[in-house]
């Protein structure tokens, strides 16, 4: 199994109580420290506001790190998990990545994604188009990219976006173009986009429903003449480890402590529900048990969110000590 790790941001109420001015140090320290490490690659999210609640604390922008982790990191592959493809022009996005995948010498994922927050898109004047709307705009967007990484120029009459000769110069480093983690398990849009482009995808949920978004990923592909070995599938992991159950029940109480005063009691309390029965949180013994199963299942890489890291350590150091070299 491969292993990739957020960097606090901001957006989940993870840089609470350090002062802006400082915050980039601290996200700057982990990935190197993750550059340094038993990681493959790190990560964001692409969000402008907090969430489970819109908040006035800091959310630092993707694509911005990405870049300055592309200058300040020298190993490390950088993904975000995902980028909105509704919140800038895909023309553009291309240009972007491609320059981010120059200054880090040919490091960078692209994950994308069709977006969900509702609040967030209104408020930045995007609007909120109906989910197969935002699908439509998946589809068009990654075909522009992939012109525009391969051919060094892309053109499309789409129903959302229209490009004529868009030239990206230089290529991206990499390739074939930048790596597409398609994410999402829709099953008529998202899952055949990724069956198309995708080198990764990213969906998550029980076993059973990790089989059949893997099953349809399958048949989508077999429709294409492509081969689902080809696709690597990913799941996205809210982690806490102890060396015990009982201290992974600690670790979580400080986290929620924390969050309440800026969530409230009912969104703190759910999301204690969500880490409680995430397959990433227990002893290290349950944890490792737990990936191993979804590994037998096909899942070949799991990128892990520490909600603790901006303020303590030892739970990953715990992680990277012992559940790393278990599975990989």
């Amino acid at each position: 199994m491969r292993f990739g790790t957020f960097i606090p941001q901001g957006w989940r109420f993870d840089l609470v109580g350090i002062d802006p001015s400082e915050q980039w140090e601290v996200m700057k320290g982990l990935a190197q420290r993750a550059d340094a490490g038993a990681w493959e690659s790190l990560w964001v999210y692409d969000h402008f506001h907090t969430t489970p609640v819109p908040s006035e604390e800091a959310t630092h922008e993707a694509w911005t790190l990405m870049a300055a982790f592309a200058a300040t990191t020298s190993r490390i592959r950088l993904g975000q998990m995902c980028t909105c493809m509704g919140y800038r022009n895909p023309a553009y996005l291309a240009k972007v990545a491609a320059t981010v995948d120059i200054v880090s010498g040919g490091r960078t994922e692209m994950g994308i994604g069709g977006g969900w927050y509702e609040h967030e898109w209104k408020a930045y004047g995007y609007g909120f188009p109906p989910v197969p709307e935002r699908l439509r705009m998946l589809r068009e967007g990654v075909d522009i990219m992939q012109q525009a990484w391969i051919t060094g120029r892309a053109t499309l009459d789409g129903t959302h976006y229209q490009v004529d000769g868009a030239i990206v110069q230089p290529l991206p480093l990499q390739d074939g173009g930048i790596p597409l983690w398609v994410a999402g398990g829709g099953e008529k849009v998202t899952l055949k986009v990724a069956a198309k482009y995708a080198s990764y995808t990213n969906f998550a949920g029980s076993l059973e429903e990790f089989d059949h978004k893997s099953d349809v990923l399958r048949g989508h592909c077999d429709a294409l003449g492509r081969d689902f070995s080809d696709i690597t599938r990913s799941s996205n992991f809210n982690t806490i480890v102890g060396s015990t159950e009982a201290e992974a029940h600690e670790r979580l109480a400080v986290v929620k402590d924390r969050l309440l005063p800026h969530v409230g009691q009912e969104r703190a309390d759910q999301i204690e529900r969500d880490f409680v029965s995430s397959p990433a949180f227990g002893a290290v013994d349950q944890v490792v048990e737990r990936l191993a199963e979804r590994e037998r299942h096909g899942l070949g890489y799991a990128i892990h969110y520490f909600p603790e890291a901006a303020y303590d350590l030892s739970g990953i150091e715990l992680f990277e000590r012992e559940v790393v070299p278990a599975l990989s």
